[in-house]
């Protein structure tokens, strides 16, 4: 009597050739712009023979298609389509929400969800430690741009028209904000964003509250703007500032596999760094 596979088998042996397809339209996605075949096959790790067999398949099917004049293939309109639904579907604050609880699962450590509100960098969600540390931190408060990790970190990533106007009233003498964390100066912010823009993330140690470290890193959509940010708060003992150190190489790569959840292609964002404004640039993958 023949062996029956059961459905557990079937998915964890998958479908060779819908794999082999699918690294074919990745190495599509990442070089971003319409290609010749020999370098896709490249990107894909595949021969030239066995990419034109794929492509000829995706263009019947809307995947793909090839200008005539160049020869090149380009992603095609079932593919924009496919990701116009993908782009209707996610839920940003949910699937960043739950990011927020499993890394402050894994570290044991504050975790607080931050986006960009009318009065700047506010807090929408706080996960809470495993251990009480000393910091009053709720859902609703605002934390200033130049005095702490999630607001330099966004001062780094926001257009700076749109943030100009909330650091002048925060640096304003006498200015009465009532939001987290002590004002600093613009010439610091300013050094502060240029590190931050290298590193992948921000840091500050022992400020606003003594004794007490933060990590902030960004969280980009699919086209590349800075939607909310993931900041691990902890006693400096646990917290280590260092951007090269394991905890904050842990956090980035948190970031960087939930922006790409959004959509967000690291990689030829790098590419357009010379085209693109500043306020929109991204720092550079960590060597590997």
């Amino acid at each position: 009597m023949a062996k029956t596979t059961t459905g557990s088998s079937v998915e964890s042996r998958g479908v060779q050739s819908v794999e082999a397809g699918a690294r074919i339209l990745s190495a599509m996605v990442e070089i971003g712009s319409p290609a010749m075949l020999r370098d896709i096959a490249a990107r894909a790790a595949t021969t030239s023979a066995q990419a034109h067999a794929y492509l000829v398949s995706f263009r019947k099917t809307g995947f793909v298609e090839q200008d005539a004049a160049t020869g090149r293939y380009l992603l095609g309109p079932f593919a924009l389509q496919l990701g116009l639904s993908r782009m209707r579907q996610v839920d940003t604050l949910r699937l960043a929400g739950q990011a927020a609880a499993e890394l402050a699962a894994e570290f044991g450590l504050m975790v607080t969800l931050s986006v960009w509100g009318t009065h700047g960098p506010t807090i929408v969600q706080v996960q809470d430690s495993e251990a009480p540390i000393h910091v009053n931190l709720r859902a609703g408060g605002v934390y200033t741009l130049s005095g702490t990790a999630t607001g330099r970190l966004f001062a780094a990533f926001v257009p700076e028209r749109v943030v100009k106007p909330l650091l002048a009233d925060e640096l304003r003498p006498g200015s009465q904000q009532r939001a987290i964390g002590v004002p600093t100066s613009q010439k610091a912010l300013a050094v502060s964003t240029t590190r931050i823009r290298v590193d992948g993330c921000s840091t500050t140690a022992g400020s606003p509250v003594p004794g007490i470290n933060a990590i902030a890193v960004p969280i980009f959509d699919h086209t590349g703007h800075m939607q909310c940010a993931l900041t691990l708060i902890g006693p400096e003992l646990e917290v280590s500032i260092d951007p090269a150190g394991p905890m904050a190489q842990r956090a980035i790569e948190f970031g960087r596999a939930l922006s790409a959840r959004l959509g967000y292609v690291e990689e030829r964002a790098a590419e357009d760094l010379d085209e693109e404004p500043r306020a929109t640039r991204r720092a550079p993958r960590a060597a590997e």
